[in-house]
């Protein structure tokens, strides 16, 4: 008969487990102790790296978005875009053939935070840049059926009558430089012109496909920071900028 049966001690009562219970549950302050030390390590280890310099190089070909760009990525981060989107191309064969190459750990130095995604009712849009034209994507934003047929895509028809405050994007601008995006003062005060300067070189492009709309409206910022997404990799591996065959 077993030792349960017998009113004997169980298997976990002779001894399995008892050492570290003794040691610890039974005594609070030695837990408590034990528990800070324990997260200060995994802390230790994921934070110490940030503030290591030598491990912070940054390729040439990585450059920061530019002030319109900037407006467009905060627009789609209100807009919960990357809910069903992805930015972030695997190494997978199945990817590297559907989306183009695959995402490089450099290619989101100046992403403050990162819009990895976590699933995709969407396709990824990591190399959705110069991918279609500036109208795809202002009639896609009207109309999301009216480019993909079947798409569950709400219509955002506000981007295209809510303006862009540069005051706004500036403080933006502003708040990247302070976490170590290197704007320089010039960058920060010329803001306004920048945006400007871009978005009427977007307008000039929906204007050719009969589209009207002006520089600071907020579609015109979302079309600029799509048509960034993903040029650079794409570019530098290319061109062999990155160190690999391309």
């Amino acid at each position: 008969m077993s030792d349960q049966t017998n009113g004997g001690p169980t298997q976990s009562e002779k001894g399995y487990g008892q050492l570290h219970r003794r040691l610890l549950e039974g005594r609070g302050a030695v837990m408590a102790v034990a528990t800070v030390v324990v997260i200060s390590i995994g802390g230790l280890v994921e934070i110490v790296p940030m503030f290591t310099t030598a491990a912070a190089e940054v390729p040439d070909w990585v450059t920061p978005y530019t002030p319109l760009e900037v407006a467009g990525r905060d627009i789609y981060v209100r807009e919960g875009c990357y809910l069903c989107h992805s930015q972030w191309v695997r190494p997978m064969r199945s990817e590297v053939l559907r989306y183009g190459e695959w995402s490089r750990a450099a290619e989101y130095t100046y992403d403050r935070p990162f819009q990895f995604g976590s699933r995709r009712l969407g396709p990824d849009l990591h190399r959705v840049g110069g991918k279609y034209p500036d109208a795809w994507h202002y009639q896609h934003m009207e109309d999301p059926r009216s480019t993909s047929p079947g798409s569950v895509m709400p219509p955002y028809p506000w981007l295209l009558r809510d303006r862009i405050d540069p005051d706004d994007v500036q403080a933006s601008v502003r708040a990247l430089r302070r976490v170590g995006t290197p704007y320089s003062d010039a960058d920060v005060e010329g803001v306004a012109t920048s945006m400007q300067a871009q978005g009427n070189g977007i307008v000039q492009s929906l204007a050719a496909a009969g589209l009207e709309t002006e520089w600071d409206r907020e579609i015109v910022a979302v079309i600029a920071y799509l048509q960034r997404l993903g040029v650079e990799g794409r570019e530098a591996v290319a061109s062999g900028a990155t160190g690999e065959e391309p």
